[in-house]
Formats: C-alpha cells, sequence, structure tokens
C-alpha cells in the first residue's frame, strides 16, 4: 500500500504541480482563442488547472481541498496563464499545441488521481477510478462549459477511455506490488500516447449517427 510519506509525497506533490501547469496552458489558450480578456484567460486557466484536484479531494473527504489549503496551486496557475498571454502570438503557430498539453495533463492527472485514492482507500475500487477520472478530465470539462464548447471528454476522440485504461493499468501494477515510480511512468506514458494516437488516427468512441 502507498503511504504519502518521504520520496512518494514528493513525487505525487511534484505531479500534480506539473499537471496544474500543463492543463492551465489548455486552459489559457482556450479564453484566447475565444477573445478573453487576461482576467478571463487567468481565470480560466486557474478554473482547468485546479478543479480536478479539487473535486477528487472533496468525494475523498479532503477538506479543505490542497488546491485551497496552501496558494501554491493558483500562484502557479496565474503565473502561467499570464505567460500563455504573453506569449501566444509566437506560439500560436504550433497546432497541436492545445492537444499536447491536454494529453499530458489527462495522463499526469489520472496518475496522481489514483494514487491519492489508492494511499487512502486502496480496496476501494470504485472510489480509486472515479478519483482518477474526476482529476484526469474534471477541469477539461469545466474549461470547455466556459467557452460554450461541448466537452471533449464526451464528443471527440478517445479521451475518457485512454484515461480509464490508465486507472486500470494502475490497479494491475499496484496488485502486482511494481514500485511506484515505475507505475507513474507506465500511466502516464500509456494514457497520453493513447490520447495523441486517437487525434492522429482520429480514433472515437462510437455514436448513434443522425
Amino acid at each position: 500500500m502507498f503511504n504519502l510519506d518521504t520520496s512518494f509525497s514528493i513525487i505525487i506533490f511534484l505531479l500534480d504541480l506539473f499537471g496544474t501547469a500543463v492543463f492551465a496552458v489548455t486552459g489559457a489558450l482556450r479564453a484566447i482563442e475565444h477573445k478573453y480578456d487576461i482576467v478571463g484567460v487567468i481565470i480560466l486557466g486557474t478554473v482547468t488547472g485546479i478543479a480536478g484536484g479539487v473535486m477528487r479531494d472533496i468525494i475523498l473527504g479532503i477538506f479543505p481541498p490542497h488546491n485551497f489549503s496552501d496558494t501554491i496551486h493558483i500562484v502557479l496557475t496565474t503565473i502561467t496563464s499570464i505567460i500563455i498571454f504573453l506569449l501566444y502570438h509566437r506560439i500560436k503557430k504550433y497546432d497541436n499545441l492545445f492537444n499536447i498539453f491536454d494529453a499530458v495533463g489527462l495522463g499526469v492527472f489520472t496518475f496522481t488521481g489514483a494514487s491519492i485514492a489508492y494511499s487512502l482507500y486502496s480496496t476501494n475500487i470504485a472510489l480509486i477510478v472515479i478519483s482518477s477520472l474526476l482529476t484526469a478530465f474534471g477541469g477539461g470539462i469545466l474549461r470547455d462549459v466556459f467557452v460554450r464548447e461541448p466537452p471533449i471528454v464526451f464528443t471527440k476522440e478517445v479521451y475518457a477511455v485512454a484515461s480509464f485504461i490508465g486507472v486500470v493499468i494502475f490497479l494491475i501494477m499496484v496488485n502486482l506490488k511494481i514500485q511506484f515510480e515505475y507505475i507513474a511512468i507506465v500511466v502516464i506514458f500509456v494514457t497520453t500516447g493513447i490520447r495523441l494516437i486517437s487525434i492522429k488516427l482520429h480514433w472515437n468512441v462510437p455514436k448513434v449517427k443522425t
């Protein structure tokens, strides 16, 4: 069983910060594309970066949520959003930038959501899965809703499925007693990879044809 102490705690914390910054980039990009001013860019970047973690902490009974009990996450999303706002004209030529950051954030948060839930409720598989999925795309759903777009998770390519595969791999590797460093690498790379490949090859979950 994982315990949130020493090296594990530090790595999870750093990964959580990394995922927060990555998703803040996607929120800031969406805000700029929809002609938000700098305040709107910061708000949407922050919501996208921290909302998934807040949802996770609420269902895990962590009050106040980590993203509110310290200021580092909000400071990080604010700085990240401002940087994207200032550099947008230089980076907008990279068409796949949003998809890459979104896929990386999905992979990182799939792992951190699962691992934090596992450290608290190691026998509750359903809670681990829900925690992982909410952390992974909770912020993205709010981001898309705020800009009045159908959430990517429900409409485009393999998104939620990629995260679900990631958490299943997490559970399998945990039960095989594999070191968490290797679990982190595999879950993040597999989830991110599936998402990016699905975009490249236009894989989609079946829909009703109308």
